[in-house]
Order: C-alpha cells, then sequence, then structure tokens
C-alpha cells in the first residue's frame, strides 16, 4: 500500500496538471459513471491529501475521496490520451494531460461535511502543516500498545507505513515492542520531526530514502541496495541479512498483521 509521501506526490502532480482548469472526467469501467457525469467539464480547484486519503476539489461539485489500497494505480500521461482501458475507474484529461485510476478500494464523490468526517477519524499528518503531533502523543502516552503497531495505526498517526515505521524506530533506537506509554515525550517529539523530514523528501524525490549521509552506499563502500520498492534503508526488508552499523542480523516478525523489521542490538531502547 502506497505511503503518505506518495499520495502527497498524487496532489501535487494533479495541482500542476489540472489546477485551475476545466477537466473531462469519464469512468470508462462504469462504476463511477454516475459521479463522472455530474463532473465533467468542472474546473479541478484544487488537490489535497491527508495520510492515505486523496482528495480532489471541483468547482461547485464536491470533492473525489480516492484510497488507492492494496491495489491501486494513478498514473499521468500527456495529451492525447490513448483509448482507456476498462480497468480505469476515473480519467481525467484536459489539452495538454490525462490521467487515470485503476483498481482503489475507494473512489467516491463526496460532500464538505463528508470529507470533514474523514478528516476527524484520522491522526495528524507530518505532511500537513498545522497539523498537531500533540493529538498523537495523547493517544501514545496512555496506550499499552507496541510503538510499532501505534505507528500504523492511521487513527492515531496518518501516512507512516510499514516503511517509515521500522525506519524511524532504527533511526531513534526504539525497540519496536516498547508500549506507547513507555515512550517519552522527548522520543516522540524527536520521531515527529524525524518522520516529516523523510517523508518531505519522499515526497520530492518519489521514493523512501532512510540512511544517513555517512551510512549511504558510498560512504560505506558497500554495494547499493537491489529492491523493487527502491531507496537506501535500514532494516526494511532486510531481514536475515547484517545490520549496516552493528553487523547484527535483522530481524522479521508479523506484527499487526504486517511484518516488522529490526534490528536487536541497535534497538534495545
Amino acid at each position: 500500500m502506497p505511503e503518505g509521501h506518495t499520495i502527497h506526490r498524487l496532489a501535487a502532480d494533479h495541482r500542476e496538471r489540472f489546477g485551475g482548469r476545466s477537466v473531462r472526467v469519464t469512468s470508462p469501467q462504469g462504476k463511477f459513471a454516475d459521479s463522472a457525469a455530474l463532473l465533467d467539464g468542472a474546473v479541478l480547484k484544487t488537490a489535497e491529501a491527508h495520510g492515505k486519503h486523496l482528495f480532489l476539489g471541483f468547482e461547485d461539485t464536491g470533492w473525489v475521496h480516492v484510497h488507492l489500497g492494496l491495489f491501486g494505480k494513478l498514473g499521468f500521461g500527456t495529451a492525447p490520451a490513448p483509448p482507456p482501458t476498462d480497468t480505469v475507474r476515473l480519467r481525467l484529461v484536459d489539452d495538454e494531460h490525462y490521467a487515470d485510476l485503476r483498481g482503489p478500494t475507494t473512489c467516491a464523490l463526496i460532500t464538505d461535511p463528508e470529507k470533514r468526517a474523514i478528516h476527524d477519524r484520522l491522526g495528524p499528518d507530518p505532511l500537513r502543516d498545522g497539523d498537531d503531533p500533540a493529538k498523537a502523543w495523547r493517544r501514545i502516552s496512555t496506550s499499552r500498545t507496541t510503538i510499532a503497531a501505534l505507528l500504523m495505526d492511521q487513527k492515531v498517526i496518518a501516512g507512516v507505513g510499514n516503511v517509515y515505521r521500522a525506519e524511524v524506530l532504527f533511526r531513534h533506537g526504539i525497540d519496536p515492542y516498547r508500549p506507547g506509554k513507555d515512550l517519552t515525550p522527548g522520543e516522540w517529539d524527536a520521531i515527529w520531526t524525524d518522520l516529516k523530514a523523510l517523508m518531505r523528501e519522499g515526497v520530492r524525490l518519489n521514493r523512501i530514502d532512510t540512511v544517513r549521509p555517512e551510512h549511504t552506499p558510498e560512504a560505506m563502500g558497500r554495494p547499493p541496495r537491489v529492491d523493487d520498492h527502491g531507496g537506501e534503508v535500514y532494516v526494511y526488508r532486510r531481514a536475515t541479512m547484517p545490520c549496516h552499523l552493528c553487523t547484527t542480523e535483522i530481524r522479521t516478525a508479523d506484527l499487526a498483521a504486517r511484518n516488522l523489521f529490526w534490528c536487536p542490538t541497535c534497538q534495545q531502547s
């Protein structure tokens, strides 16, 4: 499932390509056809992201709420758009660009109050200006749930997925099985600040890189990572491989229905 930086990147891509313009809206697959007919020819005013939720705001019509889920894909191209396949749930087209949405968990036309209800149930997002980390801390600081599980709970903090979860805990030497209530305020502030920086880089580069400059392949004289997810990481999907810092074997386990990765030597606190 895409992590929050990808959704913020998609929002920026929509603003850049279609913002302030009248767009042709269709649903070749047919599942969004009625709503597409209402939107066809409307102006795309803005695009927003909150966690893993994308919102496309149309003038006088409402918002298209998109959640890609595990299998959704959203891609862009330059006009003229090729004939769509019957898997395209939503297509936006103007004179210069097109965007195709396939296989999302959610693609729905919603009202302002419905959009607000979605925001209200989500935790603060490190990539949203003005989101308050104290809201997440109130949940974390009283919870017996592991910090690793809390970081993946979108009601606690929005946009963090499996990669950022594993990597930020490693970067701060925190045992993923520590209960949230055992975290200190200083540790939480450091995690939030680090997530903001890492995820902003993710938006900029359109990939996840989490290793510090002194731990890059060039700095350490090690081979670069070879993985279809791309990016240099410390522990994610590196099970049984040696830790870059201490050479201890990276471990993996199932936690909250996702694979957790950590270094038992570097993450003891």
